[in-house]
């Protein structure tokens, strides 16, 4: 990342770099409500601590990353970097972005008590807004998270995907956002269907964070944040769903999302090729329902393993001859803060929960509400840095 790389080479202090970030929370925070809490003392300390590591060199320095030569994980790789935490208790899933040099400045706002879940967030001092549109929702659950990199006032904020509560609000809100292929990295959800997950500026912060959360076996695939690097060489092959099978999606996002998808085709990014069966799955509401109740019926869990084991089939087979699946992020545009009403927000991405695959919401232009739109992209397990190449490419055309 560009700070990090500032911070490493003197140019910056990381001192500077957090308070610049917290003056941005304090003037823009009462409007966006994007925070619960700001740990500003804490962070202008971290950042002090960051500054010292650097002045003592790679060499002198206890940090548990090694030198940036190749194949290595850079020194302090995300050294100064102001970082976002989902929920006051997000900070455990946040700690290898610090001991990457990294600094926590506050908890993001989630759902409030009693608030449905699929709507929006509760900071501190009120409703969380949709940075586009204060009359509209920025999403969830990771709300706050989506703001706060929206609104420029964090390049990274950490979240937790259990249905979509990554991908729904970087959509709503214009930012990526990944999920990791679930079971991959360490979550507390006992079901086993929520996966860690980031919201960040650009597919090349995205990485950044990354390569400092996964396995060291995985991170060496993660691709390079270089623009030139990470140019895919070959077109990587695709299926494009508006609905995939049962979602009843509204015209104007599927469009949307199918502009940029022909934008990347255009581009040489992707190759659209044709299924051996169409990407039909069964509807997955019930089984993810069923999946998350302690107190499900027998019979209802044994149909929540059928479907899965069937859309699971069949991902399968569509992944046995495409490398990625692409759908819109959201079947509608972001609604007001009076709730979804009948639509679940979730219809397009809580599949991918239930199986597990990774999958990545692009910024895909914008509605005639004036709000963001995303492309959903999805892949096989395993396969995040696929997904951030992709991503990085299709920034690359925008810019």
């Amino acid at each position: 990342m560009e700070i990090a790389f500032a911070v490493r080479t003197g140019t910056v202090r990381a001192v500077d770099v957090v308070a610049e970030a917290l003056e941005r929370i304090e003037r823009a925070d009462p409007v966006l409500c994007a925070f619960t809490e700001v740990w500003a003392e804490e962070a202008l300390r971290r950042a002090g601590e960051v500054d010292t590591l650097v002045e003592a060199g790679p060499s002198r320095s206890s940090g548990p990353f090694g030198g940036e030569g190749p194949g290595a994980r850079a020194w302090l790789p995300l050294a100064g970097v102001p970082v976002a935490v989902k929920g006051r208790h997000g900070v455990r899933a946040a700690v290898p972005l610090l001991a990457a040099g990294g600094v926590a400045l506050g908890a993001t706002a989630v759902p409030g008590p009693g608030t449905a879940w699929q709507t929006w967030g509760l900071g501190a001092r009120g409703r969380t807004v949709n940075p586009w549109r204060a009359d509209r929702t920025p999403g969830g659950s990771s709300a706050g998270a989506a703001v706060a990199v929206a609104a420029g006032l964090v390049p990274l904020a950490t979240g937790s995907d259990g249905a979509g509560s990554v991908r729904i609000p970087a959509a709503w809100c214009g930012v990526v956002g990944l999920k990791a292929t679930n079971g991959l990295l360490p979550s507390r959800d006992r079901t086993g269907l929520a996966a860690p997950g980031v919201l960040a500026r650009t597919a090349a912060d995205a990485a950044a964070w990354w390569r400092a959360v996964s396995p060291p076996t995985t991170a060496a695939v993660v691709p390079p944040t270089t623009a030139a690097d990470a140019r895919p060489s070959l077109p990587r092959t695709a299926v494009w769903s508006p609905d995939l099978g049962f979602a009843g999606p509204d015209p104007e996002p599927v469009a949307l999302a199918r502009a940029a998808v022909d934008r990347l085709v255009d581009a040489g990014v992707v190759r659209l090729v044709r299924p051996s069966a169409p990407p039909l799955l069964l509807d997955p509401a019930p089984a993810w329902l069923a999946l998350r109740d302690p107190g499900s019926a027998p019979a209802a869990l044994a149909e929540a393993h059928l479907v899965r084991a069937e859309n699971n089939r069949r991902l399968a087979r569509l992944f046995a001859g495409a490398e990625l699946l692409l759908t819109p992020t959201a079947p509608i545009a972001p609604h007001g803060h009076e709730g979804p009403g009948d639509v679940y927000s979730t219809a397009l991405t809580w599949a991918f929960n239930v199986s597990g695959h990774p999958a990545l919401s692009l910024p895909a232009g914008f509605g005639t509400d004036g709000c963001p739109a995303g492309l959903h992209l999805v892949a096989p397990h395993g396969r995040e840095a696929l997904l951030l190449t992709v991503a990085g490419a299709a920034e690359r055309l925008s810019s």
